[in-house]
């Protein structure tokens, strides 16, 4: 069992305030050495035992909030292994998130079964497949980043009901660890990307013509509430098209190769049956798997236009 981490969080907790504005770089060192000191060094460090997610008891959720205090997600362990949708939802009403990004490609209750399904893995963009519903590997994202602003995903949870029979892991990365790499490399990247035309998604047309609007936005923003680090962003090569200038084609490089490269701050495991992962919208992917036809591989994902209060 991994024991609770129930030290103050108001010590582990890094102050936002001016951290992410690039002419105070007093506040963003602050932010960083704190971030830093504090960061999880194994995905074990990540994991909370908790008996029945829909029900955490304070100990369980304050050691949920102490993760994603400090990595900006968690991970939990636990026995509940009945395939029950209201779970994701339950949690997420633990940890203040009520709103519920109601997609299209989501059940009437705002949860998304994620799984094989040839419906929806047959029919998106130019005739290609939305991979998440394939058993193809899925390349690094942040949730929603074909949103418009109004429509920021800032929370997330991703139940696993059924595991794989092989493969299907999940790779995580702190889009604030993502943040200090990009500004301690270069500041003028982190400008680039925080351009409101830093990245945009083309059109998707659909047979009646365009099923979604081309979507222009910056790849890292500061949500003007919280003063919290919000991240959009997808690896993809094809449909995005990227700012044409100097410092947004290198900033980009720069983070494909980041996301690439083993000295990244990066965590990796395979959710199995009671596992789920908690937290922010950070960077994620996921390795292809091959299916038990009998037991196929089932994941419940909620996403929230709320952002965890940590």
């Amino acid at each position: 069992m991994t024991a609770l981490c129930l030290e103050p969080r108001a010590d582990r907790v890094a102050d936002l305030r001016g951290a992410f504005d690039l002419g105070n770089d007093v506040a963003y060192r602050r932010w960083r050495e704190l971030k830093l000191r504090w960061q999880p060094r194994d995905v074990d460090e990540l994991i909370v035992d908790v008996a029945d997610p829909r029900q955490p008891s304070a100990a369980e959720r304050d050691a949920l909030l102490d993760r994603i205090a400090r990595a900006s997600m968690a991970v939990y362990r636990s026995p509940v292994t009945a395939a029950d949708k209201t779970l994701p939802v339950r949690l997420g009403a633990q940890l203040g998130l009520h709103r519920l990004d109601a997609n299209w490609l989501a059940d009437e209750d705002g949860i998304s079964p994620i799984a094989v399904d040839p419906r929806r893995g047959d029919a998106g963009e130019g005739g290609g497949a939305y991979i998440p519903y394939t058993s193809r590997a899925i390349n690094w994202h942040t949730d929603g980043y074909y949103h418009p602003a109004r429509r920021r995903i800032h929370a997330m949870i991703l139940h696993c009901v059924r595991a794989a029979a092989d493969g299907g892991d999940n790779l995580m990365m702190d889009h604030e660890q993502a943040y200090i790499a990009l500004r301690d490399a270069d500041p003028r990247w982190v400008g680039a990307l925080m351009a409101d035309d830093a990245m945009i998604i083309p059109a998707r047309q659909g047979e009646a013509g365009v099923a979604r609007a081309a979507q222009a936005g910056p790849v890292f923003s500061v949500d003007a509430g919280s003063g919290a680090l919000h991240m959009r962003y997808t690896a993809r090569m094809r449909s995005i098209e990227w700012k044409d200038d100097a410092a947004t084609r290198d900033a980009a490089a720069f983070l494909r190769e980041r996301l690439a490269s083993d000295s990244a701050q990066r965590f990796g495991l395979r959710l199995q049956q009671g596992m789920g992962l908690v937290g922010h919208n950070v960077l994620h992917a996921r390795s292809a798997f091959v299916d038990d036809a009998a037991q196929p591989r089932l994941l419940y994902r909620a996403r929230y236009l709320d952002r965890i209060r940590a």
